[in-house]
């Protein structure tokens, strides 16, 4: 049995005198995967994301947040120290994040609902679950 491609095998490998060669960069692009589903990967890590639901408090507890809130009213002129648990809601999808954050209170203002610290943040008076003053009242 004869090789058939006996009378090309040893022949020179042929470069074309009007194009240029290929960089071996290019040439190796062509046979990299290809992403038919451009996204897909994003989305599979945003459906896996997990998110928290907001908790509602009882008429208790936000009594006794309303009783902080007053505390800390009467001292706003010392700018008190707060701890805060709140919650911030998810842009993307249902549910959301809890966080804690200490800081010096500067504003209370109740026709917004929102509560100013001095360094810029701002916490809506609903999301907040958790309220404590580091501060005593004299």
């Amino acid at each position: 049995m004869t090789n058939s491609y006996e009378d090309i095998l040893h022949l020179p490998h042929h470069v074309s005198p009007t194009r240029p060669q290929m960089s071996m960069e290019d040439r190796a692009a062509q046979f990299s995967p290809f992403a038919a589903l451009v996204g897909y990967d994003a989305a599979i890590d945003e459906t896996a994301r997990q998110t928290e639901a907001q908790i509602v408090l009882s008429e208790d507890r936000k009594a006794e947040l309303d009783l902080v809130m007053q505390q800390l009213l009467r001292q706003l002129d010392r700018k008190p120290e707060v701890a805060v648990r709140y919650f911030v809601p998810d842009e993307r999808k249902a549910g959301g994040a809890y966080l804690h954050t200490i800081g010096r209170v500067k504003k209370i203002d109740f026709f917004t609902r929102v509560l100013f610290f001095t360094d810029g943040i701002q916490i809506p008076l609903d999301n907040i679950i958790e309220l404590e003053s580091r501060c005593s009242e004299e």
